[in-house]
């Protein structure tokens, strides 16, 4: 495949980084790395690309280019087997250059070649933990990967693991601030119904967490839920809090 000089732009572990600070989610960011990697093959749009994450009985294509290129991944599920897998399952390139004369896997094989793909690539991305992945490639060429190709697409992918990892962090502490707002402004509103129900009938703040949470459990919802309907019925509508 044709190879094309690299300008002085960013470089690709500035410009991942850059991505992934950019996305609102894992998801987006892969999605644009998935278009990126593509890119990186071949300037013609015809190298199709998705990632593929391995977990504990689940194989699923997290990313990918076009449509097409996620059909390309769930064949290969389909026959839980292929190069994109075994790259993902033992964390090592593999490579079909014709699948007309690949012997590994020769039912995949035919079913992959039967929709117009003849070589394909698997690049293990390195990750932490029990989940593994891998980069796939599907090309309508055969041998379209060069060892050149191959080599930057390991590159490529071992870029990615560290901005994946930085992506999944992100994401995870943003929805551990998104859950401890939640539990702060059930806790505001629960502890301002708790006081209202204090002043209507005169008792303590334990008599009236109890008369909230009988009013929980008879209705069966959420504590919070009951607060809401209590402050809502003084005009007072939804509790919102501000942290920034």
């Amino acid at each position: 495949m044709a190879h094309h000089e690299r300008d002085n732009g960013p470089t690709v572990p500035a410009l991942l980084q850059d991505m992934v600070l950019d996305s609102d989610d894992v998801e987006q960011f892969l999605t644009k790395l998935v278009t990126i990697a593509g890119h990186s093959l071949s300037a013609d749009d015809e190298v199709l690309c998705g990632v593929t994450l391995l977990r504990e009985r689940t194989k699923t294509t997290v990313a990918s280019n076009s449509p097409e290129a996620q059909k390309m991944d769930e064949v290969q599920y389909r026959y839980d087997d292929g190069p994109c897998l075994r790259a993902a399952r033992r964390g090592t390139v593999h490579y079909v250059c014709d699948f007309g004369t690949e012997d590994r896997f020769p039912e995949y094989s035919a079913a992959i070649a039967g929709h117009g793909i003849k070589s394909a690539l698997g690049v293990p991305i390195p990750l932490e933990g029990e989940a593994t992945a891998a980069l796939n490639f599907y090309s309508p060429l055969a041998e379209a990967f060069s060892e050149e190709s191959i080599e930057a697409a390991q590159r490529f992918a071992e870029e990615v693991g560290a901005s994946l990892r930085l992506a999944v962090r992100i994401a995870t502490l943003t929805q551990a601030r998104a859950d401890m707002r939640t539990a702060m402004e059930s806790r505001t509103t629960i502890d301002l119904a708790a006081g209202v129900i204090m002043g209507q009938n005169r008792c303590s703040q334990a008599t009236a967490m109890s008369i909230l949470k009988a009013a929980s459990s008879a209705r069966n919802i959420k504590l919070r839920d009951v607060a809401a309907s209590v402050l809502e019925s003084l005009g007072q509508g939804p509790v919102t809090m501000h942290f920034e």
